[in-house]
């Protein structure tokens, strides 16, 4: 039976349901994407001389950003539903096929499987462009524990692979070809698991009482994205509100560059989050740390203990005092990190273990709340149109921080003079 909402729910209905399936849909955002990070230990062992955690990192982040870039630029005329369906749904279809292509080739590193692995990992970063932006941006008009739970999810993606990456790698560590049975194993839940984002995006979160108010009240705002998710609820008018839809002082929006000039400082911030953490995680901490008592485990646990403080850092902000809402205090802290920089390379050099999980833990926590802070922060005093905009150009200069890291990742390979075609 169709739907009228005509005022905010008493009780905010469904809140906690809302905000574990944001939660969840944060984890399939990022989950297969993170599931080939984890695995490097068994790509660098399948291709030696490809430096896959670079290259396929490198892939991914052109077509994020590509996409990403257009994507924001149309944002007011794009179905959200449509759109963050077609991210998960491609999410789920590009990692089954990287589990087919493993048993295909019976693991064998030929080159020819390479090439496929890093056309998957272009249509990884094709499908965050779709998911990660949409659900920012449609997250950012709704209530700010949305946004957050979602951020959490994308985190704890990193989080849960590394567990289960540790798990598989310890389970079949002294089986015969125990590296590739771990692999299988990890994909085959991942895939899994995209399956279950598609169904929930699908089926149930549209239908989420508190949800259904969020959208009906950025639709009588003049937003065009969320007719589908709303039609789909059951919701077919916004209430008494919307006798004015037409009236200029209704619809009317800042646009796309007005955002940006307002927020200018809080796309930096994102911006310089991202270069900088990307230029250290995964690629350096990968091949680049030594060799340590661990082993073969050492790569592993420095990027598991980088995903679970990034997840704890993203809970911190729940805590007021510990929130950071001053934007001058933001940049501060955010150019400050700029020192890890050295640390990370006389520690490399230098340092023990102890000390290089010191960092990554530092690196990962810091990563998890300052992101938090900023995505949380700046949708405040807008109307739901305008969030939803602000939400996708501020991912898109998360990506393109992204991308910058990636490639001056690069850079550390210069003191090894070590270059792809020389290693």
């Amino acid at each position: 039976m169709a739907e009228v909402y005509t005022r905010a729910p008493v009780r905010l209905e469904g809140k906690y349901g809302a905000m574990l399936v944001c939660w969840v849909l944060g984890n399939g955002c990022l989950f297969s994407w993170n599931s080939m990070l984890t695995i490097q230990d068994y790509y660098v062992a399948l291709f030696p001389n490809y430096h896959p955690s670079r290259v396929l990192t490198l892939i991914y982040q052109p077509f994020a950003l590509g996409t990403l870039a257009m994507l924001a630029y149309n944002e007011a005329k794009i179905n959200t539903r449509k759109r963050n369906l077609f991210g998960y749904s491609l999410f789920f279809i590009a990692t089954f096929i990287v589990l087919l292509l493993d048993l295909a080739t019976s693991g064998k590193g030929w080159l020819g499987s390479f090439i496929g692995i890093c056309v998957i990992s272009g249509a990884f970063g094709v499908a965050d462009a779709h998911v990660q932006g949409g659900m920012i941006g449609d997250l950012s008009f709704m209530l700010p524990e949305f946004l957050q739970s979602f951020l959490a999810g994308l985190a704890a993606s990193g989080a849960l692979t590394s567990s289960l990456r540790l798990i598989t790698k310890a389970a079949f560590e002294n089986s015969q070809d125990g590296l590739r049975k771990g692999a299988i194993l990890f994909f085959a839940i991942s895939t899994l698991f995209e399956l279950l984002c598609v169904l929930l995006y699908a089926f149930v979160f549209p239908k989420l009482p508190i949800v259904k108010y969020y959208r009906a009240k950025a639709a009588s705002e003049g937003s065009k994205t969320v007719a589908s998710d709303l039609a789909a609820a059951g919701v077919y008018k916004q209430g008494p509100e919307t006798k004015n839809e037409h009236d200029p002082q209704q619809v009317e929006r800042l646009n796309n560059k007005e955002l940006l000039l307002q927020n200018i400082d809080y796309a930096i911030d994102l911006f310089l989050i991202y270069a900088l953490t990307l230029s250290i995680f995964p690629g350096f901490l990968s091949e680049d740390t030594g060799s340590h008592s661990l082993g073969s485990w050492y790569a592993l646990v420095l990027i598991t203990m980088y995903n679970v403080w990034d997840l704890i850092g993203r809970y911190i902000p729940l805590i007021k005092c510990l929130k950071l809402e001053s934007r001058k205090g933001l940049m501060v802290v955010i150019l400050l990190r700029s020192l890890f920089v050295p640390a990370f390379y006389f520690t490399a050099k230098y340092g023990d273990q102890g000390w290089m999980i010191m960092l990554t833990t530092l690196l990962g926590l810091s990563n998890g709340h300052l992101t938090v802070c900023v995505l949380t922060c700046a949708p405040k005093g807008y109307k739901g149109p305008e969030q939803n905009a602000l939400g996708n150009l501020l991912v898109l200069f998360l990506l393109g921080g992204i991308f910058a890291g990636v490639t001056l990742d690069w850079l550390w390979l210069i003191g090894k003079g070590a270059g792809v075609a020389g290693c």
